[in-house]
């Protein structure tokens, strides 16, 4: 089944969330109180709604606590931010991502119940989207509209296969540049060079290239 997110607050860093979300496949509800941004997302998006986030009963409304992830993405206001976190943490909300402002705003994150506190300033979009659908990914750098850098962490169907066995860059058009290993690191990996489950991979190609080699190669569930 598709995962369930819902992004409250569509200014550039829930808006960048929401559509690497919806490329990823999954389901995306996007919630900000201006009429002109949930218009903006209606059609990006799975639902988009007019609501206020501190208004509990608006939140009960929209079945919130049915989400597998919540991510708050609000601007400027702590306190809509703050409350918003913590009627979701009342509600049971199984996961909440929330952006934070500065210092202060992520210590009272952290005691009113978020589960995950990213900086916009150190964390794009498009990097947290990838972390919260995949364990496979470790991080995440955008080279250009069409084509990444991603660390990936290689699963049971790699383990003790070589490069040529699995023939990756024929197969899925993408490079492995590295092979991290404990504290080593193997750069330009040799075609016989074997893979071991937990080894980390350094991966370049396009984004749509990366994300069918996850799903096929990495994806145990």
């Amino acid at each position: 089944m598709k995962k369930q997110f819902a992004v409250i607050g569509l200014g550039r860093f829930g808006g960048s969330i929401c559509k690497e979300l919806i490329r990823q496949g999954m389901e995306v509800l996007a919630i900000d109180q201006s009429p002109e941004k949930v218009d903006e997302y209606k059609d990006i998006v799975t639902h988009a709604v007019v609501a206020n986030s501190t208004d509990e009963i608006a939140l009960k409304n929209l079945g919130i606590r049915n989400f597998d992830h919540v991510i708050v993405a609000i601007g400027d206001d702590i306190q809509s931010s703050i409350l918003t976190t913590l009627m979701l943490n009342e509600l049971g909300v199984k996961h909440i991502t929330v952006k934070a402002q500065n210092d202060y705003h992520e210590k009272v994150l952290e005691k009113i119940g978020a589960h995950e506190i990213v900086h916009p300033e150190r964390d794009i979009g498009i990097r947290i989207a990838h972390h919260i659908v995949s364990k496979n990914v470790l991080d995440y750098l955008e080279l250009s509209d069409e084509y990444s850098i991603v660390e990936l962490i290689a699963g049971e169907k790699m383990h003790g296969k070589t490069l040529i066995d699995l023939d990756i860059r024929a197969k899925y058009g993408i490079n492995i540049m590295a092979i991290k290993r404990n504290e080593n690191i193997n750069v330009s990996p040799q075609a016989h060079e074997k893979i071991i489950r937990g080894d980390i991979l350094i991966v370049i190609g396009a984004d749509k290239d990366i994300d069918r080699f996850e799903k096929q190669l990495l994806d145990e569930d």
